[in-house]
């Protein structure tokens, strides 16, 4: 009987390694029950365009990823002068406050703003980081970067340098008309 054949291979078994399961820059998500995921950093401007992304595995702390977006940061050109190699400031939240950071993007020749933890409130500091977290929520409109489908880690920040050339030109478009 064609029902009660053994199956000619055995199921595929997961190792519970995120690393190989579910592809490149993946980990345990802290907030989603483990399951392995993504996380996406973002430099932006004052009006909330992505300057830079990079993508880490969830359990990755946002601290560790800050001077490699900083050298993702590419040279803006303006209509005067020499293209901008760096922000005049930064703004972040306390994941950032660490002594190592200040002192390294002080070096860079960037001013910086950093809530301090156990010191300020982050009242102070939301009216600049809301702009961070619209720009989050214009690229998370884009149904690839919601949910990793892909498993190279490659694709995926070809994804999301994507989402952010489109999150560009449509901010353009719409000043331009």
């Amino acid at each position: 009987m064609p029902g009660n054949a053994a199956p000619t291979s055995t199921p595929m078994r997961l190792t519970g390694d995120p690393s190989t399961d579910k592809g490149e820059l993946t980990g345990p998500n802290p907030v989603d029950r483990g399951k392995p995921g993504s996380k996406l950093h973002v430099l932006c401007d004052r009006q909330g365009l992505p300057l830079a992304v990079l993508v880490s595995a969830a359990n990755t702390h946002d601290s560790h990823l800050l001077l490699p977006l900083l050298d993702a940061y590419a040279p803006i050109r303006s209509r005067r002068g020499r293209p901008r190699h760096r922000p005049d400031k930064l703004h972040a939240d306390k994941a950032y406050d660490q002594p190592v950071l200040r002192r390294e993007v002080r070096r860079r020749g960037i001013g910086v703003r950093i809530a301090r933890k156990g010191i300020e409130s982050s009242t102070r500091l939301g009216r600049h980081r809301w702009v961070v977290e619209s720009c989050l929520s214009w690229l998370l409109r884009n149904r690839r970067l919601v949910r990793r489908y892909d498993r190279k880690a490659e694709h995926f920040q070809a994804f999301a340098d994507l989402a952010c050339a489109l999150l560009s030109y449509r901010r353009w478009r719409k000043a331009t008309n």
